[in-house]
């Protein structure tokens, strides 16, 4: 989905075609793809309108097969047509990256030059191993649990965190990094995998939650714990501050700050930060103005009982922020990235614990509140359940 973008591509095989001595100056064994300008022998199918056009048709006839073969028993969460559809989408996905990386080819080059070029980045390649492995098994496991009625809800959550993640860092990185000028109407083909997940994180949230068999009584008992006597509380508070100074730190970094400490650690440990594909200065963006008050919101949550809103937000924030970190850590090491904005060998491993502590911070927080959710819930909140039950 984040780059699911290639569905054109399924539209498109083998438009290349042999071009004479006219355009190519010279032998017939030149491949031409359409691209070399005043080319006779250009297709329609190469111009890029038509490249947009096509991957549209492909995305509403996978809809029109899914909608059409279930009409006579539909299900009651739209939700399922988004798995059905963009389940489809995670393999296109998977294919292109193997196609990168070189476990394939034939598949995809054609779009990958006249698509959407900037999807053979690393950053994009790992969103794309992304999107065609975790998201895929998300879609299924969630088909699966409204078959059999069971609840979803956190999962969706989560998936609904990892897909927005990815594309707010994906499309604004691609509009002001070096392909910012290069952009080709396919593009927009990344608008309904940016507005989908947003229509599902509001549709998540406003659901009512799993129910639970947590009594009133353990509530206020939890309620009266000090912070002081929840030594794994602590801890998490402790690993958000952590979180919290590291986001300020690498967001001021993206920002160019020019003291010694911050340029220093450019050059130093991460000058994958400096990628002129912008991706990396963009997610750091990201992590400050949004998710330094979101870390910060979480401190208070631990510290003061009844914050429900911390059992939905936790699991969000870790998908988003899981998603994010897959893509920076794997980029910043994978192949494709130019040998400068490696991590130094020195530093490797200092980095990689860096990354790794910043993203289970949240992975944990979400787990301690989904698993134990007595200290944030209250009286009003049982009352909700115990009524919608009722009716």
């Amino acid at each position: 989905m984040t780059n699911s973008t290639e569905t054109a591509a399924v539209g498109l095989p083998y438009l290349q075609t042999f071009c004479s001595a006219d355009c190519t100056g010279g032998g017939r064994a030149l491949i031409c793809e359409g691209q070399r300008p005043g080319c006779p022998h250009t297709s329609q199918a190469t111009r890029p309108l038509v490249i947009l056009e096509i991957g549209v048709a492909v995305l509403v006839i996978v809809f029109l097969y899914f909608y059409l073969t279930t009409r006579l028993n539909p299900p009651k969460d739209p939700l399922f047509y988004v798995c059905a559809e963009f389940s489809f989408t995670c393999i296109i996905d998977l294919v292109s990256a193997m196609e990168y990386d070189g476990y394939l080819s034939g598949f995809m080059e054609f779009y990958q030059k006249a698509g959407e070029p900037y999807l053979g980045t690393s950053y994009a390649i790992m969103m794309c191993y992304w999107d065609g492995i975790a998201h895929f098994i998300m879609y299924l496991v969630m088909v699966r649990r409204m078959a059999k009625k069971k609840p979803y809800r956190n999962l969706g959550l989560f998936w609904a965190g990892s897909l927005l993640g990815n594309m707010v860092v994906f499309v604004a990185g691609i509009v002001v990094g070096k392909y910012g000028l290069e952009l080709r109407p396919a593009f927009w083909l990344n608008m309904p995998f940016l507005l989908v997940p947003m229509w599902g994180a509001v549709s998540f949230f406003r659901r009512p939650r799993d129910p639970t068999t947590i009594g009133l009584s353990k509530i206020e008992r939890k309620h009266k714990v000090s912070l002081l006597w929840r030594p794994l509380d602590m801890l998490l508070v402790l690993g958000l501050c952590a979180a919290m100074a590291f986001t300020l730190f690498r967001g001021l970094v993206a920002l160019g700050c020019q003291q010694p400490a911050f340029t220093s650690y450019i050059t130093k440990y991460e000058p994958y930060l400096n990628d002129p594909v912008a991706y990396p200065k963009v997610m750091m963006l990201c992590y400050l103005f949004y998710g330094f008050p979101l870390l910060g919101s979480f401190v208070y949550g631990l510290w003061t009982p009844g914050c429900t809103w911390m059992l939905d937000w936790t699991v969000f924030v870790a998908g988003a922020m899981t998603q994010c970190q897959w893509a920076h850590i794997g980029a910043s090491l994978h192949p494709r990235t130019m040998a400068r904005y490696h991590i130094p060998s020195s530093s490797k491993m200092t980095v990689l614990l860096a990354n790794l502590l910043y993203v289970v911070v949240p992975l944990l927080l979400a787990k301690r509140c989904t698993s134990d959710p007595a200290f944030f819930m209250t009286a009003a909140m049982l009352k909700s359940n115990s009524e919608r039950k009722v009716n």
